[in-house]
C-alpha cells in the first residue's frame, strides 16, 4: 500500500459523508464525485467496503430508487448520526490540517 493510499483511507469516510451531505447519491456517482474533487485513486471498489461500514454504523441508510437511464440504483442518505459524525470529522479534520500544513511549508527553512 502506498502512502496516499494509507493517508487517504484515514480520511475517506469524512470524504464520502460530505458528498452525501450535499446530495443522496448512488456508488458510481460518489466514486466520480469523489475524483472530479482531485481524489483519483478512488474506485467503486474502494468506495463500497467503506459505504458498508458506514451503513452497518448507522451513519447513512440505503434506499433503492428508479432509474431513469436502467435498473433501480441503491442511493444512499446521511442519518442524524452520520452528520453528527460528520461535524466532529471536519472539527478533528481542521485541528490536524492546519498544524501539518504549517510544519510543511516550513521545510527547508531555518526557523
Amino acid at each position: 500500500m502506498t502512502l496516499r493510499s494509507q493517508l487517504l483511507k484515514g480520511v475517506l469516510e469524512g470524504c464520502i459523508l460530505a458528498v452525501i451531505e450535499k446530495e443522496p447519491v448512488y456508488g458510481y456517482e460518489l466514486s466520480k464525485k469523489l475524483q472530479e474533487a482531485g481524489l483519483l485513486d478512488v474506485s467503486e471498489g474502494t468506495i463500497y467496503p467503506v459505504l458498508l461500514r458506514l451503513q452497518k454504523n448507522g451513519l447513512i441508510r440505503g434506499k433503492m430508487q428508479p432509474s431513469e437511464s436502467g435498473p433501480n440504483r441503491k442511493y444512499y442518505y446521511l442519518t442524524k448520526e452520520g452528520e453528527e459524525a460528520l461535524q466532529l470529522i471536519a472539527e478533528e479534520w481542521e485541528k490536524i490540517s492546519k498544524p501539518v500544513q504549517h510544519l510543511m511549508n516550513r521545510r527547508g527553512n531555518d526557523d
